[in-house]
């Protein structure tokens, strides 16, 4: 590849001296004239037209218009052929019309440009030529009229016809070279991508075969090899496909470089770009050829610099691959700029202006392909990097899994002797767990003869009142007789009552009676509120998710628990404005019942240095949620013991007193209720379980 690359640099500068060598030997410094777009000039007009401007140099840049140029040349052949070639070396120009005169008088006229086909030339290639016969030292004067709406530069010729085959020649040589170098560049990259599977060498094939295209429509051989007879786009092609490579090539710039990844911001001016050549495109086909023609060459200009300073900025970020990008694209960029310039006229037209541009395309495909290579040889070096880190990083686990091994050994032997203990604990545990199901079994069965209870104790509680009634009734009737009698009865019926009362001692059998009623109400009024308070608790009616207060359940969980404090706890009651609350009563009471007995054990268990065991039930509310807090004054736990109280089978408590189990289930509860649940304790300050719950639930939750 760089035999090539060096080849065809080396070539350049020797074809342009073959043409310059070859020079036409007749001198054809001409003047010139420009119609104006309110004058259309006839040959006639132009023949006695003394407003032609003299020509210094050989060739003249007209710049881009729709202007029509007229060319007058004073010609005397001074050689000993006759039949000589006029030629013009711009295969772009659309119209050409000459006039080859002679004391006034237009003895030939021919007619050439872009617009004719191939096979009706004087010679089939993309150069212009016209055949003229000129006799020897006759002074001959030659118009010709050039309508172009593409760049008007003209560089002409007279000579024979075999220097003009000569340059032919060697004009096609060197297309041959560049259609060869860039070819073979293409084939290699595709055959690349289908063995990479990177698109950057696709995009590669494209914008490479797009630049091929681009020169060729320049240099005008797209009209001699592809389409000869299609007269439309041939002068439309090279506009079309200058539009086209450049878009292909800020598509590879972008994907090669990571644009969007290194420089997100300057990666959307590439866009507006796409835009603009998108409108230059669609108006050289369907408005104005020579505004897009325009436009073109100034958007070329600012691309090159824009793209420029976007590769030097992604080299700047440590990019590597961009050096090269830079170097190619450094190369097409004065290539570009010299040919803009010279087709704006800033810069004199040579034979090396009109090939620059295929020169700086080729180079800059070659080196754009240098840097694809030089990204499979990083792509190798990180991955044989890769390897080596893996390597090492295979070794560095071998190492590790056996020093690994030895510690596994050495806790494998622990670990055995702690699993021993453990199935030594978990069989306690099963002991202690048959016997919580069996008191749970005895729960059951308590809360159903409390159920079975409420009815008969509900009569007698409900009869008292009236029976109390009707004794009072009976009574109120006795003390009636009473009174009578003493009226009414003898001194014996009297005497004999008297009697009767004594040995009955009736005085008190009333107070008695008054005192057995009372206490059969307070009886069943205490037999009644027991009752309630453990249909309350259990609720083994309510297994949905139901709107409660959870006051009767704390005020509940108070009651069944009352017998357990022996009178010697005080309960202090802070209770708050509560809405009711949806959840599921039973295991909320549940949840009541396992921490309140959890702090009276630990008070009870502590009453030798705690005189006043205290314990506080507080709630409140916050927002949609409600906050129970159960208190007491009791010891306290340390951090470690905090930490894991609501660990399955985690206790402090001696073995059979404790499963470990309540508030690890307690904790459960609370969570299906989507609430929290939180301990702070200190030792010898007490403990405190703050219980949030919210107020509705979005789910009904069944147990």
């Amino acid at each position: 590849m760089y035999v090539i690359l060096l080849s065809l640099i080396l070539s350049l500068p020797s074809f342009v001296n073959v043409i310059q060598e070859n020079l036409p030997s007749i001198d054809l410094a001409y003047e010139f004239l420009i119609e104006r777009s309110n004058e259309n000039f006839t040959i006639d007009e132009i023949i006695i037209s003394k407003d032609f401007n003299k020509v210094e140099s050989a060739t003249k840049n007209f710049g881009i218009n729709n202007r029509i140029v007229w060319l007058k040349y004073e010609i005397l052949n001074d050689s000993d052929t006759q039949t000589m070639y006029f030629s013009i070396n711009n295969t772009s120009l659309d119209n050409i019309e000459i006039f080859l005169v002679v004391d006034g008088e237009v003895i030939e006229s021919q007619y050439g440009g872009r617009v004719v086909r191939i096979e009706e030339r004087l010679i089939p290639s993309k150069n212009i030529v016209f055949e003229l016969n000129l006799e020897k030292d006759q002074p001959y004067t030659l118009y010709t009229r050039i309508e172009s709406i593409n760049k008007k530069v003209i560089l002409a010729s007279l000579s024979d016809l075999q220097v003009v085959n000569k340059l032919i020649q060697k004009e096609n040589l060197f297309f041959g070279i560049f259609t060869g170098v860039l070819f073979g560049l293409m084939f290699y990259n595709l055959f690349l991508y289908f063995s990479i599977k990177d698109k950057v060498y696709l995009i590669y094939v494209i914008h490479t075969f797009l630049v091929w295209l681009t020169q060729s429509a320049i240099l005008g051989y797209t009209q001699e090899l592809i389409w000869p007879n299609e007269i439309w786009i041939n002068l439309r092609s090279g506009v079309m496909f200058s539009s086209l490579v450049s878009i292909a090539g800020i598509w590879f710039l972008r994907v090669f470089l990571h644009t969007k990844v290194f420089l997100p911001k300057l990666d959307k001016g590439f866009y507006f770009i796409y835009a603009v050549y998108a409108f230059i495109f669609i108006n050289a086909l369907f408005i104005s050829l020579t505004l897009s023609y325009q436009v073109l060459l100034v958007t070329q200009t600012i691309v090159v610099l824009y793209v420029l300073l976007v590769a030097v900025y992604v080299w700047y970020k440590g990019y590597s691959p961009a050096r090269y990008y830079l170097l190619a694209w450094s190369f097409f960029m004065m290539g570009i700029l010299w040919f803009v310039m010279s087709e704006m006229g800033i810069l004199p037209y040579t034979v090396f202006s009109a090939f620059i541009m295929p020169l700086g395309s080729a180079l800059e495909v070659i080196l754009l392909s240098f840097a694809l290579a030089d990204k499979i040889n990083i792509l190798i070096k990180d991955k044989d990097k890769e390897q080596l880190d893996k390597l090492q990083i295979m070794k560095e686990n071998e190492r590790l899994i056996i020093r690994q091994n030895e510690n596994l050994e050495e806790k494998v032997k622990k670990r055995t002797e702690e699993l021993e203990l453990t199935l030594h604990n978990l069989q306690n545990t099963q002991t202690q767990l048959v016997n919580q199901e069996k008191m749970a079994s005895l729960g059951q069965l308590t809360a159903g003869i409390a159920h079975e209870i409420n009815n008969p104790i509900n009569f007698v509680s409900s009869n008292i009142a009236p029976l109390k009634r009707d004794i009072k009734e009976l009574l109120e009737m006795v003390e009636v007789y009473r009174e009578k009698g003493l009226v009414e009865f003898s001194e014996t019926s009297k005497m004999v009552i008297q009697t009767k009362e004594e040995e009955i001692e009736f005085d008190y059998l009333l107070k008695e009676i008054d005192q057995l009623l009372r206490g059969m109400e307070d009886g069943a009024k205490r037999t009644v509120e027991i009752v309630k308070g453990l249909r309350l608790f259990s609720r083994v009616d309510e297994q949905d998710v139901k709107k409660v207060d959870i006051h009767d359940g704390l005020n509940s969980t108070l009651i069944l628990l009352s017998s357990s404090m022996n009178g010697k706890i005080k309960v202090n009651r802070q209770y708050g404005s509560l809405p009711m609350v949806e959840c599921l009563p039973g295991k909320i009471n549940q949840v009541f019942m396992n921490i309140i007995t959890n702090g009276i054990h630990a008070l009870l268990d502590n009453l030798d240095s705690n005189p006043e065991p205290t314990l506080i039930l507080r709630t409140s509310r916050s927002d949609r949620n409600i906050i129970v807090e159960i208190e007491d004054n009791g010891p306290g736990m340390p951090d470690k013991v905090r930490q894991r109280i609501f660990e399955p089978f985690f206790t402090t408590k001696a073995v059979g007193k404790g499963t470990g189990l309540g508030l690890s289930i307690v904790y459960t509860i609370i969570e299906n209720h989507k609430g929290t649940l939180e301990v702070r304790s200190r030792e010898g300050k007490g403990t405190n379980f703050i219980i949030t719950l919210p107020i509705y639930q979005l789910t009904q939750q069944n147990d």
